[in-house]
């Protein structure tokens, strides 16, 4: 990830942070929405958490199915849960 690439607004940044930790938004999600590949959220997460934190991160992010499309459950094709309510600034729930 080149800083001078990615210049994201601190909505963007926290936006990208709730997607990572969270466990059912795959990082083919984040990729879409954001441009950003695995390695890079990794970098991303690396920088801006505690190191504890990103150790639990990254430590729950190895072990969890649903962050990466190939391994999850055949029939989940959405990037968030259809009970959600739209998400303000996410580019998706605005189409």
């Amino acid at each position: 990830m080149k800083k001078e690439k990615y210049n994201f607004s601190a909505i963007e940044l926290d936006r990208i942070i709730e997607m990572a930790w969270e466990d059912k938004t795959t990082f083919d999600a984040i990729k879409f929405q954001f441009n950003l590949s695995e390695a890079d959220v990794k970098v991303l997460m690396k920088k801006e958490l505690k190191f504890s934190s990103y150790k639990l991160w990254r430590k729950r992010v190895e072990n969890c199915k649903t962050k990466h499309l190939a391994t999850r459950v055949p029939g989940i094709n959405r990037f968030k849960c259809n009970l959600q309510r739209a998400i303000s600034n996410n580019k998706i729930s605005k189409r």
